[in-house]
C-alpha cells in the first residue's frame, strides 16, 4: 500500500496491524514522534492523519492507505508553523518530552477550528498529558497561534 509521509509518497507492505508510531520510528527514523503510553492516552504520539490529530501508537498501517501522514518534522521545514513560533513566544518546554505530541495537537485543532474558544482548546488538549505541569504556557500558546501571533 502507498502513503504519503510529511509529503512524500512510501510503500509499505508490513503487518497492516503495525502501529503507526512503530512505522514512523523504526522504519522512516522519524524520531519526533515520541512512544508514551501505547495505548493512546497521553498524546505523546500524535501525528496528523489527512490534517487531523491522531494517536500514532494506535492507529494501524493497515486504515492508512492512499492518505497523508504529517509528523512533526514535517509540519514545517524551518520550524515556523504559528503554533511552534508561539511555543516559542511562551517558552512553553520543560523536559519537552510530550512537546512534539502537543504541538502537532494543537495544529491539529487550529486546523480544524481557525478561532477556538477557551473551552474548544481545553478540550482538545486535555487528552495529551504534560509531566512537567506547562499547561498554563501550552494555553497560552495555543491561544497566541490562533490569533496568528
Amino acid at each position: 500500500m502507498q502513503v504519503k509521509i510529511n509529503q512524500q509518497a512510501k510503500d509499505f507492505s508490513g503487518d497492516p496491524e503495525m502501529p503507526l508510531m512503530w512505522y514512523l520510528r523504526d522504519q522512516l527514523a522519524l524520531t519526533g514522534t515520541k512512544f508514551g503510553c501505547g495505548t493512546g492516552l497521553c498524546g505523546a504520539c500524535t501525528v496528523h492523519v489527512d490534517g487531523k490529530a491522531v494517536r500514532s501508537c494506535v492507529t494501524p498501517m493497515g486504515e492508512l492507505s492512499g492518505k497523508s501522514v504529517t509528523t512533526i518534522e514535517g509540519l514545517h521545514p524551518t520550524g515556523d508553523h504559528p503554533v511552534q513560533k508561539a511555543w516559542r513566544a511562551a517558552n512553553v518546554p520543560q523536559c519537552g518530552y510530550c512537546q512534539p505530541g502537543q504541538i502537532m495537537n494543537a495544529a491539529g485543532l487550529l486546523n480544524e477550528k481557525k478561532n477556538p474558544t477557551d473551552d474548544d482548546i481545553v478540550q482538545a488538549m486535555q487528552g495529551n498529558i504534560c509531566r512537567c505541569g506547562c499547561y498554563q504556557r501550552i494555553f497560552a500558546a495555543v491561544k497566541s497561534a490562533a490569533k496568528g501571533a
